[in-house]
């Protein structure tokens, strides 16, 4: 299978980028960037070809591509590679608004192409774990969940809301709610939230505290935010608390590490041991292609967790709760 990757604006395109290389049967053909420096150095790294123009790579034989670019470039990049008939992983949020999210969705559609959204925590042992212990009402009836996802400020295009569509509650909102939606099969009814930046001095938000009710009945909170400073172990987490009627679970996404203490750089870090969710989001995608079924992750859940993200942007603006409809 051959597969190219539109930009490394975002981290995640390099922890793609090495599944792809250490995929049996795969070939990571081309890497297209408009950032030139960038994108030289990547195609290098990955012993790859380098295109400035993704328009001529898609020209190319592929069977699939990686959407990386910064958020706001993902309803363009995924339009062209659909219309070119490349099945399409692109990264989350799935879009900076409502309505090219629903644009991208029918455009793949109408072009028989997958795309699929790249929510890798679902791929996560322990989160599997708990998904099963839900199927198998271990826990009962769901009545609450808590979540968080608290991180480092990346910076870069990350804090320019014209490129990113917003700060850590866009940036972190959509993991959380993904698994909540994943959990139960159910939608958010309603969303209330209180938006701030108090932890760095960038022209976006920083954390966010959200409360909402699914249609099932849950009621449920998350916190996202970019609240870790940068001599923290770790560059931050991603945790549920599932409360049932016949118990309670708590579940962090990141607990599989070791503490490593360094003298080499003097500081403290959490060494990651489990498995690559990022190494089975790609197999996940590839498998759908090979398979000739849907995706795992679609465009409809990469939809309706921006719906959330941005109504909890409103919310806060407007000091109300907003209600979501689900057609």
């Amino acid at each position: 299978m051959k597969v190219g990757i539109v930009s490394f604006a975002h981290l995640h395109a390099y922890t793609y980028a090495d599944a792809l290389l250490n995929m049996e049967d795969v070939e990571l053909c081309a890497i297209s960037d408009g950032n030139a420096a960038r994108g030289r150095e990547a195609a290098k790294r990955f012993r790859t070809r380098y295109y400035g123009d993704y328009h001529e790579m898609l020209q190319e034989d592929l069977d699939a591509v990686v959407v990386c670019t910064e958020n706001s470039r993902h309803a363009e990049v995924v339009i062209a590679a659909a219309e070119a008939g490349k099945h399409v992983l692109c990264e989350k949020p799935i879009a900076t608004t409502v309505e090219d999210a629903k644009q991208m969705i029918e455009v793949c559609e109408r072009n028989n192409v997958i795309l699929q959204i790249a929510f890798p925590v679902r791929f996560c042992a322990p989160i599997q774990r708990l998904k099963q212990m839900i199927l198998d009402e271990d826990l009962g009836r769901i009545i609450a969940i808590k979540g968080t996802n608290r991180g480092q400020n990346p910076g870069g295009w990350f804090v320019d809301k014209n490129l990113s569509g917003g700060g850590a509650v866009m940036d972190h909102t959509v993991h959380v709610i993904d698994l909540m939606r994943w959990f139960m099969g159910s939608e958010v009814r309603e969303v209330y939230a209180e938006v701030d930046t108090v932890f760095n001095d960038i022209p976006v938000d920083d954390c966010g505290i959200l409360t909402l009710e699914f249609e099932n009945g849950v009621f449920a909170s998350h916190d996202p935010s970019w609240s870790r400073v940068k001599s923290y172990p770790t560059w931050g987490d991603v945790t549920l608390e599932v409360i049932g009627t016949k118990g309670v679970t708590k579940v962090d996404a990141f607990s599989q590490h070791v503490t490593l203490y360094s003298d080499l750089d003097n500081r403290v870090s959490e060494e990651f041991w489990g498995d690559s969710m990022d190494i089975e989001l790609i197999r996940d995608f590839l498998s759908c292609i090979k398979e000739h079924r849907s995706p795992s992750i679609t465009g409809t859940d990469g939809l309706k967790a921006l719906e959330v993200a941005l109504a909890a942007y409103q919310s806060a603006e407007t000091n109300q709760p907003v209600k979501l409809t689900h057609r």
